[in-house]
């Protein structure tokens, strides 16, 4: 695609729905490309640590809760993550806020004077716009999420200084392999020679070990070099060379802290961040439809973009520790490619009443579609399907009583056509 972009492309609306359709392929894997007009940029090499995030599911909370630690310690950070819950300004944040449409819009300019002949996917844009930002901003730290997979994603054309795998479990497989394996063996690509990497997943892939030894990668693995405890209303961790008690249980997964606190012990090499900082960080950490609770009325809502087995599980999970005196109804949208019958399974247990809805955008499913998965799952709920999420959450609600939950799940999408209920 050679095409010179016309001068009308002033709003960020107009680029975004350019670069949806710039590049032939929507997933094009790769690296040649954004290294290239990366290196043009001059956006390769930054004067501040960067840390890459990977992983199948908790990528999101890693990131999240490593820039509230580093903002409460006096850091001014910069993250890129995806996708974006309301607006695509929530990918880019510098110093935990969305950069502005000017300053996006001056930032795709720039990169599209600077790639000449080469195609880049909308990713790739985002991503380049994302270093070109960061390396104006004076940053103390960048914290980069990985869009899918990890060795030919976009974000790895910069060195991380730490890498960070949450967990690994299948998704993708289209695109990653049909294996644990297979997919850990890509997200190990952003492992850097003589550089450390967390793994968050209690199971460490042979993949990631192995890779590990052949780039002389220190690897610190929960369960091993790291680990926590849960208490009542606290938490402990500890790693080999400490142990930080009492500390304040945040609104994540605690699988997902810990591997953060490892993270910031080895960032405390070059950057001072005191035990206060970690409990503030833990305290404000907040990430919107990730097990978000909203309470209205008589009636709680809760907001998770779980849409894959992992996700499902972790969803359980959290669903059985909040025990709920009523009923609990679900609100579910998903994408058609996703695994629906093992992202469902391990809620049906936890779910009263479904309410399957269609999801009218690109690779959506059917509310008929999702019901014939639940219909091969045996499970006891019934089920009722709906045109679109809001037309489902307004029935859930009519349905529900007093004391009645309303989970909303399945996909970014389905979670951010409800927000904030």
């Amino acid at each position: 695609m050679n095409k010179v972009l016309a001068p009308h492309l002033g709003t960020k609306e107009d680029w975004l729905n350019y670069l949806e359709t710039a590049h032939p392929i929507t997933i094009d894997l790769g690296l040649e490309r954004i290294k290239i007009v990366a290196a043009r940029l001059e956006v390769l090499d930054f004067d501040c640590p960067v840390i890459t995030v990977a992983g199948t599911n908790g990528k999101g909370s890693c990131v999240a809760l490593t820039q509230a630690v580093l903002a409460a310690a006096g850091y001014r950070v910069g993250t890129y993550t995806s996708p974006h819950l309301l607006d695509y300004n929530e990918r880019i944040q510098i110093a935990g806020e969305p950069v502005s449409d000017s300053a996006l819009c001056e930032a795709f300019n720039c990169i599209d004077k600077a790639r000449a002949a080469v195609s880049l996917t909308y990713f790739e844009f985002g991503t380049l716009a994302a270093l070109l930002l960061f390396k104006q901003a004076q940053l103390d730290a960048i914290i980069l999420e990985v869009g899918l997979g990890g060795r030919l994603d976009a974000v790895n054309c910069v060195d991380a200084d730490i890498s960070v795998i949450s967990m690994v479990d299948l998704d993708h497989m289209e695109w990653l392999g049909d294996t644990r394996e297979l997919i850990a063996k890509e997200k190990a690509g952003i492992m850097r020679p003589n550089k450390p990497c967390v793994m968050g997943d209690f199971s460490l892939p042979a993949a990631v070990y192995e890779h590990a030894v052949l780039e002389n990668v220190f690897l610190y693995n929960q369960g091993q070099q790291f680990d926590y405890k849960k208490q009542i209303s606290s938490w402990s961790w500890q790693s080999q060379r400490q142990t930080l008690s009492d500390l304040p249980l945040p609104k994540i997964d605690l699988q997902n802290a810990a591997t953060v606190l490892q993270v910031i012990e080895l960032l405390s090499k070059q950057l001072s961040i005191r035990l206060e900082a970690i409990e503030e960080g833990l305290k404000q950490v907040f990430i919107p439809g990730r097990f978000q609770v909203v309470e209205q009325g008589c009636l709680q809502f809760i907001l998770d973009v779980a849409h894959n087995p992992a996700g499902g599980r972790c969803l359980a999970k959290r669903l059985a520790q909040e025990a709920c005196a009523g009923k609990t109804h679900a609100v579910v949208g998903m994408l058609v490619d996703k695994d629906i019958s093992n992202t469902l399974a391990p809620l049906t247990a936890q779910i009263d009443q479904f309410y399957l809805a269609d999801l009218d955008v690109a690779r959506g499913a059917t509310a008929v579609q999702l019901n014939q998965h639940l219909m091969r799952l045996n499970t006891k709920a019934p089920a009722r399907t709906f045109s679109s999420p809001v037309i489902a959450v307004q029935e859930a609600c009519k349905v529900a009583s007093k004391g009645d939950r309303v989970l909303i799940f399945g996909s970014f999408h389905t979670v951010g056509l409800v927000y904030p209920v």
